[in-house]
């Protein structure tokens, strides 16, 4: 089948959409909020900032025009970041067809609800619309530059998550199915505070042993959170969460982990946000989670401890230190 997609965003995700659907001969436009930056692709299409020598595919439709974006659609799909999602979808619900399925590719919680991205388009949009998520290990400059991957559609009926994987799916990026939205949107969120930590980690030069136990703690409190929000167990087996935060603790394409390594080396979030050309989601989920964690009556302590370095000005050091001489427990239980 041809799909005819809507690609709302016009950063580095977008573009690697733009060329996944390109690549399978689907009919894409891409959408941005602001004539600017849509004049600036127009010229030469290439992703100078995000994604330097990479280009929008020449037969995409670029545009900033509302009216125009939807036309035909048979698909929309999110990479607005999360906490600017619920005011483009308010601007732009009058313009996106009501039989159209959305699917979204960002990875936070809005701070000010605790939503995900698609729970945020389902409550602008409305509860009848079919939503998916499509998430995993997938940082975008591999992706643009044909790397191989994986990743998974979550959400929807089995129809709808299987034409997705098939209008995405390329020699060079596999692409699963699973049913559980909550758990693979969750663990696309979340994996972001532990990569923040990872980053920290990395930073304060720690070593390799620490950021191997972190890292494997971190996949605890996720799974913890998840299964008390009433996600399947077994999704944080997979890809979602495990594949993930591998790939986001690692990477130095890595914004999340990054961020987190200025912060270990001394640098304010102050500073780093406001040097940074594109959004590091795990900041502001970091506070949604934290605050999520305490509602479910889940213990979180990495989460918690990042939530002290970003939001309470606590030192990076105290707060490790005060993870290692946390009381002595069994491992599991």
């Amino acid at each position: 089948m041809s799909e005819r997609v809507t690609i709302l965003g016009d950063g580095a995700m977008a573009t690697v959409c733009a060329i996944l659907l390109r690549q399978n001969g689907h009919d894409v436009t891409m959408w941005g909020a602001f004539e600017r930056s849509i004049e600036r692709l127009l010229q030469n299409r290439e992703q100078e900032r995000l994604l330097p020598g990479v280009k929008v595919p020449d037969e995409v439709r670029l545009t900033a025009n509302d009216d125009e974006a939807f036309d035909g659609a048979t698909l929309v799909c999110n990479c607005i970041p999360t906490q600017y999602i619920r005011d483009v979808f308010v601007r732009l619900k009058p313009n996106i067809p009501a039989d159209v399925p959305v699917m979204s590719c960002a990875k936070g919680i809005e701070i000010a609800t605790h939503l995900r991205p698609t729970q945020i388009i389902g409550d602008v949009l409305g509860d009848d619309r079919e939503l998916l998520v499509m998430s995993g290990p997938n940082i975008a400059g591999e992706l643009a530059r044909y790397l191989p991957g994986a990743a998974i559609v979550a959400g929807g009926t089995e129809h709808l998550r299987t034409r997705v994987q098939s209008a995405f799916g390329t020699e060079w990026l596999r692409l699963y199915t699973n049913p559980d939205l909550l758990g693979v949107e969750l663990a696309g969120a979340t994996k972001n505070v532990i990569a923040l930590a990872a980053g920290i980690v990395d930073g304060l030069a720690a070593g390799n042993n620490a950021k191997a136990a972190l890292v494997t703690r971190g996949l605890v409190e996720i799974e913890r959170l998840g299964v008390a929000m009433g996600a399947a167990p077994e999704t944080f087996a997979g890809l979602a969460r495990v594949g993930d935060l591998i790939v986001t603790c690692i990477s130095p394409e890595g914004r999340n982990r990054t961020v987190g390594e200025r912060i270990g080396k001394g640098q304010t979030i102050k500073q780093i946000l406001n040097d940074m050309e594109s959004v590091a989601e795990g900041v502001p989920t970091t506070k949604a989670v934290h605050e999520l964690s305490k509602k479910h009556g889940v213990e979180m302590p990495i989460t918690h401890g990042i939530y002290a370095v970003l939001y309470e000005d606590r030192d990076v050091l105290e707060v490790l230190s005060g993870l290692m001489r946390r009381d002595p427990k069994a491992e599991f239980g």
